[in-house]
């Protein structure tokens, strides 16, 4: 049941994310529901999928486990190393510097550097569901960056180098929070157990 939740939830979550890639379907929603009321709609539809994933993803750890293969233990300080830059590059989509101005995308090179990293030290059905579908999805939305004819948004302003600064200290200290705090507490799994 577990997986199922989940699943529908990736489902409802990415639609609400592919949408927005649909840049003329975009622009009519907006047209007809305002600009306020499509970001409320979004966000209400992405945090339900998000919802959904978490419920369904915990309920599947606790009752409903297939394994598919047993990645070996080095994997997972290889995922512990891939977090940090992972971490420090979502900052850095917050924080614009030259990491924002090169990348030019670093939230989706931290999401797919995140869900890659969680593909190689878990090898159960639902952990390569959700995370190959994140890493999928990283994938097609940087594809579908390329392709895009209009503008986006207005341009922010891009920093020097104290914002890449200011980012790597604090992908730092949510690195460590997430690792020795969150992951512990809220997944249940410590990052070196």
């Amino acid at each position: 049941m577990g997986l199922l939740v989940m699943i529908l939830g990736l489902v409802v979550f990415f639609a609400a994310h592919v949408f927005t890639t649909k840049r003329d379907a975009r622009a009519q929603a907006i047209a007809r529901l305002g600009e306020g009321t499509y970001k409320i709609l979004y966000s209400v539809v992405s945090l339900a999928g998000l919802a959904l994933i978490v419920w369904g993803f915990g309920h599947y750890r606790s009752s409903g486990w297939i394994d598919v293969w047993y990645p070996p233990k080095a994997m997972r300080h290889i995922t512990v190393a891939l977090m940090l830059p992972a971490v420090i590059l979502v900052v850095a989509s917050y924080l614009r510097g030259r990491i924002y101005a090169t990348l030019k995308h670093p939230m989706l090179a931290g999401v797919k550097l995140w869900a890659f990293a969680h593909l190689l030290a878990n090898g159960d059905l639902g952990s390569i569901i959700l995370f190959g579908s994140f890493l999928g999805w990283g994938v097609y939305d940087r594809i579908s960056l390329k392709h895009r004819k209009d503008a986006g948004g207005p341009p922010i302003p891009v920093g020097g180098i104290t914002n890449d600064l200011i980012a790597v200290a604090v992908g730092i200290v949510a690195y460590l929070a997430l690792a020795f705090a969150f992951h512990p507490v809220v997944i249940g799994v410590p990052v070196m157990g």
